[in-house]
């Protein structure tokens, strides 16, 4: 036994795989064997991630492991200065040029998972304080990748053409957003402004970086790339603009030096004179699709936010490339799904007094259908939540770990089980297990639905749909405030009374408000819909 407890998952990749990896606060778990036939210098590596080194130890990397892609691991948090590949023992060790990199590059994967071809990978901190590799014949490829790499990372000897990109992602099975894309391309440099756009079904994008240098490193990096697993193809190359001009601060364009600009809510992101002769004719629009912001939700994001460098402006936090979660192969999307075990999410930290099956059930239910709930009957703090699929459960578990519920954050891992067992026929479990599975409650089960659109973190801001015309005002704020919670604000969308949005108290007032009245019949054959929302009041 190598000692692993398997029922959590640490650490991601960034690779040609994927850019987005699932949030996961599990332990890091050491190993007390580094050593390889290679070099016998490498042995004993138990030191805990407390004690930092330059060098960083990466174990369970598969076998067909390539050194560019451990490499790749690295590089988004500084300069790899050296690599050591125990491919026999399915390890490396890989060097970073500071201390501050390896640092930012551990605790980065301490919560988000690396994953290579469908493995999980562990990495800590070496007792390694440098690398002393040797020129046998089996590190000439390390050595040699490295080179590659290195001198590809940023040449800084070749000016770059502009400071602007032209994104273009191939193969949109998922919603890309601004936001996502600002995460991706900032770890390369500062994103000065940004414009999205659709033209002839292509989602693309406008980004400029301050220097060249900056875009160039992103480029090299990032071209061909995959923002989620199987789709979502990076195709970058440089614009022949040298300044975007951004008229509107919203979904659909953003000045990150110009936070006083207005949203503009109904026109064109971008509107620039050069744009009709800036590129060949039919690769990109002059006027992009106004409807852009419609077609491409701002859906995936990953939690906590932070705020920007500029006052009323918050991005998502991102210690990486590698955003905010894996998406890997929806099968109702016609892809290959990623290995069995990975749609069951262990559950921990939960309030024994309070928690209940339905509860987890509708909570964990915005994020996709769940199947099984069970609570555990010796450890009632911890429950195992099934999802229809692995892409609902990455989700999940990305937009609700540390999430407090009940007074206590969540913890969120994958767990090893492929599913969850029932009680056998005649065994009592205090209802402790329920199956889902034909629940009239599920949200995803029409391909296509517009619920796929309207998923966003836990919010204090609630949308309610599906109200009788009966139902006011006060009726609603009476409702939810019934459980003891604080209604702040209260708007019905103008156009429509049969949707509103309500401000509670705190993020966690909200959560236990859409678990008690999702759902909630409030007559007239109307049971009431309950969402996060990204607006506030």
């Amino acid at each position: 036994m190598d000692g692993v407890h398997h029922d959590i998952t640490v650490g991601t990749k960034r690779g040609s795989d994927q850019l987005f990896s699932s949030v996961s606060n599990g332990p890091y778990i050491m190993s007390t064997t580094a050593n390889g036939n290679d070099s016998k210098k490498f042995k004993g590596d138990i030191r805990g991630p407390s004690v930092p080194s330059r060098v960083i130890h990466i174990r369970k990397l598969p076998n067909d492991i390539t050194e560019t892609e451990v490499i790749s691991l690295g590089l988004p948090f500084g300069d790899v200065t050296n690599l050591l590949m125990l491919k026999a023992k399915n390890q490396a060790f890989l060097e970073m040029n500071s201390e501050e990199a390896a640092q930012s590059m551990v605790s980065y994967y301490s919560t988000v998972m690396p994953i290579i071809r469908h493995h999980p990978v562990y990495v800590q901190f070496s007792n390694h304080k440098e690398l002393k590799t040797d020129n046998s014949p089996n590190q000439e490829r390390a050595q040699a990748a490295l080179r590659a790499l290195s001198t590809s990372h940023v040449d800084t000897t070749v000016p770059a053409p502009s400071t602007v990109l032209r994104v273009v992602v191939e193969n949109l099975v998922y919603p890309v957003t601004l936001d996502a894309l600002c995460q991706i391309f900032s770890k390369f440099g500062t994103v000065l402004r940004i414009i999205v756009f659709t033209k002839n079904s292509q989602f693309q994008a406008l980004l400029q970086y301050p220097d060249g240098a900056s875009a160039q490193a992103a480029k090299l990096s990032l071209d061909g790339q995959n923002i989620y697993n199987g789709c979502c193809t990076l195709r970058i190359s440089f614009s022949k603009l040298t300044s975007l001009n951004v008229k509107y601060n919203n979904e659909k364009s953003r000045d990150f030096t110009r936070p006083d600009l207005p949203t503009g809510d109904n026109q064109p992101a971008m509107e620039h004179p050069a744009m009709a002769t800036a590129f060949t004719p039919g690769i990109i629009s002059a006027a992009p699709y106004a409807g852009a912001a419609h077609a491409f939700p701002p859906a995936f994001t990953i939690q906590p936010t932070v705020s920007s460098p500029y006052p009323g402006l918050t991005v998502p936090a991102l210690p990486g490339t590698l955003a905010s979660l894996s998406l890997p192969g929806a099968t109702r999307l016609g892809f290959a799904p990623i290995p069995a075990g990975h749609c069951v999410l262990l559950v921990s930290n939960l309030n024994p007094e309070r928690v209940a099956p339905h509860c987890l059930f509708i909570l964990f239910g915005v994020y996709g259908d769940v199947m099984r709930v069970k609570i555990l009957f010796n450890k009632k703090e911890n429950a195992l939540v099934q999802m229809s699929d692995s892409t609902q459960a990455q989700l999940a578990m990305s937009h609700l770990n540390g999430q407090r519920l009940h007074g206590k954050p969540l913890r969120i891992t994958l767990s090893k089980h492929t599913s969850v067992q029932l009680p056998r026929e005649g065994h009592e479990d205090q209802g402790l297990t329920k199956d889902y599975s034909n629940s009239p409650l599920h949200r995803f089960k029409k391909p296509g639905s517009k619920n796929y659109s309207n998923i966003f973190p836990p919010s204090a801001t609630l949308h309610l749909s599906n109200i009788p015309p009966s139902v006011v005002e006060d009726d609603l704020k009476m409702l939810f405030s019934s459980s003891g919670a604080i209604v702040k604000a209260f708007k019905f969308f103008q156009k429509d009374h049969k949707m509103a949005l309500i401000q509670m108290g705190s993020v966690e007032e909200a959560i236990e408000s859409l678990i008690e009245f999702h759902n909630h019949d409030l007559g007239e054959n109307h049971h009431l819909r309950v969402s996060f929302s990204k607006s506030s009041i």
